[in-house]
């Protein structure tokens, strides 16, 4: 039989055919070896990709380098259990854009939106001071510096002051204003508590500085939206037998002491807009004594309110002499712990608002006090009163 040549041949056609039990001959297995490899391979490199390539992503539909803020936009918060596009809405001040891909993904795309002028702005000129509500109790990083005495309120290197950053909104308008504060705050735990309760969020509050757990109450203070000033003890005229409390500033002490008597109360608490005298008739009324409490002040960037219990006081010539804004109480009203008594000292306060344009009231976080105080102010504001805090009623030299 005459096969001719093998190559020419269609595969599998005109084959001999085995005998059984026979092997072929050395030639004809090898040439078939030789086949089965070379198409093997030929089908094996027809089935793979290129490996010189990197294979092609699939494409995503509406892809941005943004994507990594989209993935993490599908992420649970450990501690709600939510996804932030649940807590997220176009009220929240952010812009969200939400696609449907193909595969019935939602992507979620968060950015910030412009907000303008929206927020806590007490109109003074052009200026924008006061914090944002949601994170009053935080205080300003660079209103601080670090002393043995803990972190102190200091100006900031671009002249910002804790008098405005921690101020309390109010609206600018020309009406009738009156401020109170309440004082005596963090002696009393649950005295300390119903006045933050109860007051409302215009009544400014004192912190007295030897209280305790003064800088939690301060938090929750500044979460109610309640404006802060911290009470230092001053030396009365019949001290020792009348004695404010511990860290007192002593006329007889000398200049130094009274320095760190006096940061000493201002390193135990944060964000306040600036302290008030406890006491102080002998102190208050020498200058040469008072004055270098006023320059510290100064350039600390705090307001001082006099609480107005001694006429001979000379913080306001002394406060206006070396910049410090200040301030001084027109009336306590609370001298008799009576409902009535109160009400009826908190309408003279109202009276002298009246023909005055402000004034400014001062009690102590007695429960009664505080009780008239909240029924007085709600019903004042119904009169087209307006209640602010101590910062705005404040004469700021600058």
């Amino acid at each position: 039989m005459n096969t001719g040549s093998e190559l020419n041949k269609p595969l599998g056609q005109g084959r001999r055919q085995k005998k059984p039990g026979g092997g072929g001959t050395p030639r004809s297995v090898l040439i078939a070896l030789g086949f089965v490899v070379v198409f093997a391979g030929a089908g094996y490199l027809a089935l793979q990709q290129n490996p010189l390539q990197q294979p092609a992503e699939p494409s995503s539909p509406q892809k941005t380098e943004s994507e990594p803020a989209q993935t993490a936009a599908h992420s649970t918060d450990a501690e709600t259990g939510e996804t932030p596009d649940a807590r997220v809405s176009s009220n929240s001040g952010a812009n969200v854009d939400r696609t449907l891909t193909d595969d019935g993904q939602v992507v979620t795309k968060i950015t910030p939106r412009d907000r303008g002028e929206v927020g806590p702005v007490i109109v003074s000129g052009a200026e924008r001071v006061g914090q944002d509500p949601r994170v009053a109790h935080i205080p300003v990083p660079e209103l601080l510096e670090k002393s043995q005495f803990g972190r102190l309120p200091i100006k900031s290197a671009d002249g910002r002051r804790a008098v405005d950053a921690y101020a309390r909104p109010w609206s600018g308008a020309r009406g009738t204003r009156i401020a109170i504060v309440v004082g005596g705050l963090g002696l009393s735990q649950t005295g300390t508590q119903h006045a933050i309760n109860t007051l409302p969020e215009e009544i400014t509050l004192g912190f007295a500085a030897s209280g305790n757990s003064l800088q939690r109450w301060l938090q929750e203070a500044r979460h109610a939206g309640h404006e802060v000033l911290l009470q230092v003890p001053f030396e009365p005229f019949n001290y020792p037998q009348n004695n404010p409390g511990p860290h007192t500033l002593v006329v007889d002490d000398g200049a130094q002491q009274n320095l760190d008597d006096l940061h000493w109360a201002m390193g135990r608490i944060t964000n306040y807009t600036g302290i008030m005298n406890f006491m102080g008739g002998r102190f208050l009324s020498d200058p040469d004594v008072t004055e270098p409490i006023m320059r510290d002040l100064a350039q600390r960037g705090v307001l001082f309110l006099d609480d107005g219990t001694s006429a001979r006081s000379v913080t306001d010539a002394l406060a206006s002499a070396v910049g410090v804004p200040h301030a001084a109480a027109d009336m306590i009203v609370d001298s008799s712990v009576n409902h009535g008594d109160i009400l009826k000292k908190l309408d003279d306060v109202e009276r002298i608002a009246r023909r005055n344009g402000s004034a400014i009231a001062v009690a102590s976080a007695f429960d009664t006090s505080v009780n008239a105080i909240a029924a007085w102010a709600n019903e004042a504001k119904a009169r087209g009163i307006e209640i602010v805090s101590v910062s705005a009623l404040t004469d700021d030299p600058q």
